[in-house]
C-alpha cells in the first residue's frame, strides 16, 4: 500500500526565496529515497544535484539556471511529519559520494 508525502522546498531565487511543494508516493511506513527526491525535482524541471557540504541542499546542474538553490525543509507523511535534520539526513545521505577514510 503506498502513501503520499508532501515534500516542503524553498527554491533560492534572486528576487528571494520562494516555498513550494512537491508529491512523492511512498509505501506505508517508509520515506523517500533520496532518488524519489531528485526524480520529483527533474520532474519540476529543476536540474539538480545534492550539494557535497549540505544534506538539505540541492544545487542546479546548469549555472545559468534563475535559482541558485533549493533546500529540503520538512517531509510531511500524513500523521507524521520529519522536521528534523537528522532524518532528513539519512534519506538525502544515500545521494553523497561516500567518503573515503586514509590508509
Amino acid at each position: 500500500m503506498s502513501m503520499e508525502c508532501i515534500v516542503h522546498f524553498t527554491v533560492g531565487h534572486k528576487e528571494g526565496p520562494k516555498k513550494l511543494r512537491g508529491l512523492i508516493f511512498v509505501d506505508k511506513g517508509k520515506s523517500p529515497t533520496g532518488q524519489q527526491l531528485l526524480d520529483m525535482f527533474h520532474e519540476m524541471e529543476y536540474q539538480v544535484v545534492p550539494d557535497p557540504h549540505d544534506e538539505l541542499l540541492f544545487r542546479p546542474e546548469n549555472s545559468a539556471e534563475t535559482y541558485t538553490y533549493i533546500r529540503v525543509n520538512e517531509l510531511d507523511l500524513g500523521q507524521e511529519r520529519y522536521t528534523e535534520d537528522r532524518n532528513l539526513k539519512s534519506l538525502l545521505n544515500e545521494l553523497l559520494p561516500k567518503q573515503r577514510t586514509g590508509l
